[in-house]
C-alpha cells in the first residue's frame, strides 16, 4: 500500500494546464508543480504565462509557456506536441481555460455565444482529444481534469451562454470518461463556485446590468454562502492535485463540487 506521501508525489509527471498563467489556472499550476509535475502553460497572454513559468522554476520546479488560443482546434495538437518535445511525455491534461461575461439571453449575440462555447466547450473537447491520443499512443494512460462550474448544475441570471457551456463540460466529462477509461485515461471534473480571480474582478457591465449591479450581485452571493467567503485559486488547485494523484485512481467521470456551500442555499 502506498503511503500518503507517495500517493501525492507527482515527480516525473508532465501536465498541460490551459489558461494556467493566472487565476484558478495559476493556482492549479503551482500546486501540481509543488508535487513534482513539469508544467506546460498554454495561454493567449504569453508574457503572463512566461512569468508564471518563471515563478515555478524559481521555486525549483519545471515549467514552460506557449502562446495558444484554446478555441483554435489546431492549437490543441500544437500544444501537445510542444509539451512532449519539451518534457518527453504527457500524463495530465487540465482544461482550465474559460471565459464568462454577463449578457441576458434576450440580448445574446451570435458572437458572444460562439466565443463562450468555443473556449469553454469546443476547446476543452479538442484539447482533451489531442491529449488522449498522445496518452493512448504512449500506452500509459493518464488523467484529464476539466474545470466545470456550479453553473453546470443550476443557472445564474444573465449567464445562459456560460451555464450551457459548463453543463456541457459536465456531460462531456462523463462521456469521455466512459470511452477512455479502458485505455487507463481517467477523466473527472471540478465544479468551482465563486472564486477570487482577476477574471472575476474584471467583469464588465453587459446588457442591462450596470457595474453597481454587478458589485451588489457579488456581495449578495457571498452573504448567502455558508462559509461567508469567496474561494481562492488554491482551493481549486488542491482539488485538482487530488484528482491528478494516485489517491483518485478509482474515480471515473466524477465531478467534485468546491463552492463553499453555494449549492446548498
Amino acid at each position: 500500500m502506498m503511503t500518503v506521501a507517495e500517493l501525492f508525489d507527482l515527480s516525473g509527471k508532465v501536465a498541460i494546464v490551459t489558461g494556467g498563467a493566472m487565476g484558478i489556472g495559476k493556482g492549479i499550476s503551482m500546486r501540481l508543480a509543488e508535487a513534482g509535475t513539469s508544467i506546460m502553460i498554454p495561454d493567449l497572454n504569453l508574457e503572463v504565462a512566461q512569468k508564471t513559468a518563471a515563478e515555478i522554476k524559481a521555486l525549483g520546479g519545471k515549467a514552460a509557456a506557449i502562446q495558444a488560443d484554446v478555441s483554435n482546434i489546431s492549437d490543441a495538437q500544437k500544444v501537445v506536441d510542444a509539451t512532449i518535445k519539451e518534457f518527453g511525455d504527457l500524463n495530465i491534461m487540465v482544461n482550465n481555460a474559460g471565459i464568462y461575461r454577463f449578457m441576458p439571453a434576450i440580448d445574446m449575440t451570435e458572437a458572444m455565444w460562439d466565443k463562450t462555447l468555443g473556449i469553454n466547450l469546443k476547446g476543452l473537447m479538442f484539447f482533451s482529444q489531442a491529449a488522449a491520443k498522445a496518452m493512448i499512443a504512449a500506452k500509459h494512460g493518464g488523467k484529464i481534469i476539466n474545470i466545470a462550474s456550479i453553473d453546470g448544475f443550476r443557472p445564474t441570471g444573465n449567464l445562459s451562454h456560460y451555464d450551457a457551456s459548463k453543463g456541457g463540460v459536465i456531460m462531456l466529462t462523463k462521456a469521455m470518461a466512459q470511452e477512455w477509461a479502458p485505455h487507463g485515461i481517467l477523466v473527472n471534473a471540478v465544479a468551482p463556485g465563486g472564486i477570487n480571480t482577476p477574471g472575476a474582478s474584471a467583469l464588465t457591465p453587459s446588457g442591462s446590468m450596470s457595474a453597481e449591479q454587478l458589485m451588489e450581485l457579488s456581495k449578495s452571493f457571498v452573504e448567502k454562502l455558508p462559509l461567508k467567503r469567496m474561494g481562492e485559486p488554491d482551493d481549486i488547485g488542491k482539488v485538482v492535485l487530488f484528482l491528478a494523484s494516485a489517491a483518485a485512481d478509482y474515480m471515473v467521470g466524477g465531478v467534485i463540487v468546491a463552492d463553499g456551500g453555494a449549492l446548498l442555499v
